[in-house]
């Protein structure tokens, strides 16, 4: 089963920014092959599909709520999945987990707050 290890959460203030790293391993196939998504959630609410990425890359999509301000990537390299986080708001706190190839990471958590 795909391990999958985010990092990269923490507190920042509104206006800054964070980038989320999420690595994989125990892959069955080139991590080039697997599609990777970032979600969150925060407390009281349901799971929110933030960004996805396909294999190579070469299509991306947000959700209207981070659309502008947020960006994902991937380095097939480094078998790793990005999410750079700008223009933060309060209400983009969340536990921030990522997903691919059928699992799920441990999430980590940004706190948007002055």
């Amino acid at each position: 089963q795909v391990q999958l290890v985010e990092s990269g959460g923490g507190l920042v203030q509104p206006g800054g920014s964070l980038t989320l790293s999420c690595l994989a391993s125990n892959l069955a196939f080139s991590f080039s092959r697997y599609a990777m998504s970032w979600f969150r959630q925060a407390p009281g609410k349901e799971r929110e599909l933030v960004a996805h990425i396909r294999t190579f890359g070469d299509l991306r999509n947000y959700s209207d709520s981070v659309k502008g301000r947020f960006t994902i990537s991937r380095d097939n390299s480094k078998n790793t999945v990005y999410l750079q986080m700008n223009r933060l708001r309060p209400e983009d706190t969340a536990t921030y987990t990522c997903y691919g190839g059928n699992s799920w990471g441990q999430g980590t958590q940004v706190t948007v707050s002055s």
